[in-house]
């Protein structure tokens, strides 16, 4: 469904009003309930630098514990996003989304990897291990995508899926064989918490690499539009308007890799949300990139900050892995906005 030009400025100002509210009830609720008007008194204090007057456990939960892990989650759930527009645009296949690739299973492999022998020559990554050797298994998987999809003839969709499929498969057995044989029950359950995602482990310092590489990318992927939306008209279009299709393809992709490796290595695999947001995004305001990007980007912040919020308190005194409440809460949305609305994947 696409809106009128007048009406685009107030969707972005509506969204990120609706982000600002989300943000603040994120870091109000949990064990320890905060009312929303201290919240509000103890991020002003903050930004403004005045004299504390809010209770001083309340003003450390929020900013030491909660804020953090809302940050990373408005991080992830924007960058997943942007990855998935890119990747629908650059496959032309409206079911693709950032681990498409492989990646997610580059570093399904990495993490085992180290979690099964953290503890020997791989301790020494110390307290990043995890994060280093999942970002270079889900980077060497996608190097495996491209060199595989390229190998003897030029890239196309159809080889970079077939490509994502097989580094996929390959990854995830290779794996299991090793959970398989090395694992222990304890090694096995912490595994298998990675592999459904959760921004528990997020802090200060963690935050600073994935809000990096997802503002470049978004930045980058803003200007990038034309680009983008002659992808999804075919390379026919294309070279009737001088663009070498081939060549960006590539280059997107790199970066897509570089930056999915990124976000995997700090949350796990967190599903659904590259694959979803950008559609929700379409139905919001049509298939243009110009558009797209900013409003997708919005949406998954919104969406996986809101997501957490559940997988956090919907249980008393459990947290629950965010991946379980992406699938479970984005599938039956996902229907409804594919029933209910009417929209275009491509111009």
């Amino acid at each position: 469904m696409k809106i009128e030009k007048t009406r685009f400025p107030l969707l972005i100002v509506g969204l990120i009003i609706t982000l600002i509210l989300m943000i603040i009830i994120a870091v109000s609720v949990g064990t320890l309930k905060i009312p929303f008007t201290q919240t509000f008194t103890i991020f002003i204090e903050k930004i403004f630098n005045l004299e504390p007057t809010v209770n001083e456990t309340f003003s450390g939960v929020i900013w030491k514990i909660r804020l953090p892990r809302v940050i990373m989650g408005l991080v992830i759930g924007a960058g997943l996003a942007l990855c998935g527009v890119v990747m629908q645009a650059i496959v032309q296949n409206p079911l693709a989304d950032p681990y498409l690739l492989g990646i997610s299973a580059g570093g399904y492999l990495g993490a085992t990897f180290f979690i099964i022998l953290g503890s020997g020559i791989l301790g020494l990554f110390s307290g990043l291990g995890l994060a280093v050797v999942a970002f270079l298994g889900a980077l060497s998987a996608a190097i495996a995508v491209l060199f595989l999809a390229s190998f003897k003839s030029s890239i196309t969709t159809t080889k970079l899926i077939l490509s994502g499929t097989i580094i996929n498969a390959g990854c995830t057995a290779i794996a299991n064989f090793i959970i398989a044989v090395s694992g222990s029950d304890n090694t096995i359950t912490r595994i298998t918490y990675w592999t459904m995602g959760s921004l528990s482990a997020a802090k200060w310092e963690s935050l600073f690499l994935p809000s990096i590489a997802v503002s470049v990318c978004f930045v980058f992927f803003l200007t990038q539009y034309r680009t983008l939306n002659t992808m999804l008209q075919g390379d026919e279009i294309a070279i009737t308007l001088g663009i070498r299709l081939n060549f960006y393809r590539k280059f997107y992709i790199v970066i897509i890799a570089l930056l999915t490796g990124i976000l995997v290595s700090a949350c796990g695999i967190i599903g659904f949300v590259g694959l979803i947001i950008p559609h929700i995004a379409r139905a919001l305001i049509g298939p243009d990139h110009r558009r797209l990007v900013l409003v997708s980007v919005l949406v998954g912040g919104i969406f996986l900050v809101a997501v957490d919020v559940l997988a956090r308190t919907i249980l008393h005194n459990i947290e629950l892995p965010i991946g379980i409440f992406t699938a479970l809460v984005g599938a039956p949305f996902f229907a409804y906005i594919m029933i209910r609305k009417n929209y275009s994947f491509s111009n």
